[in-house]
């Protein structure tokens, strides 16, 4: 049977990245985005909201990203949910992110002059 979780977002960092290492020695950058909605409702008036998205770029993308990516800057992001699953205070807690497989900056700073578009496998280790 055939599968897909493929998921694509537009929007602004909601604060600097941040990088870690896992025990094995993987690097990983995480970082949230936020992505506006507008819509107008039935008596016309504009209406609109913010959704927050937690990414995880790991390996070398994720090292681009830290080196990259800063509070505000709009970025597009290619990748796949993951849920992970633990227990707290004897309730099972859920906590989905996106696992970033590719990553545009789409806004400029003054000195850059093409945007910068990068592609990476992810790791196995990112699961």
């Amino acid at each position: 049977m055939p599968a897909l979780n493929r998921v694509q977002l537009i929007g602004r960092l909601g604060k600097e990245p941040d990088v870690r290492q896992t025990p094995s020695g993987s690097k990983v950058c995480s970082f949230s985005i936020a992505v506006d909605r507008r819509w107008r409702n039935r008596q016309g008036e504009s209406k609109s909201a913010t959704d927050w998205f937690n990414v995880e770029a790991w390996g070398r993308l994720g090292e681009i990203c830290a080196q990259y990516l800063n509070k505000g800057r709009l970025v597009f992001i290619e990748g796949r949910l993951h849920t992970d699953r633990y227990e707290q205070e004897g309730a099972t807690r859920y906590f989905t992110k996106v696992i970033a497989n590719q990553m545009q900056m789409l806004d400029r700073k003054p000195e850059e002059e093409e945007p910068v578009t990068v592609e990476e496998e992810e790791e196995a280790s990112s699961g």
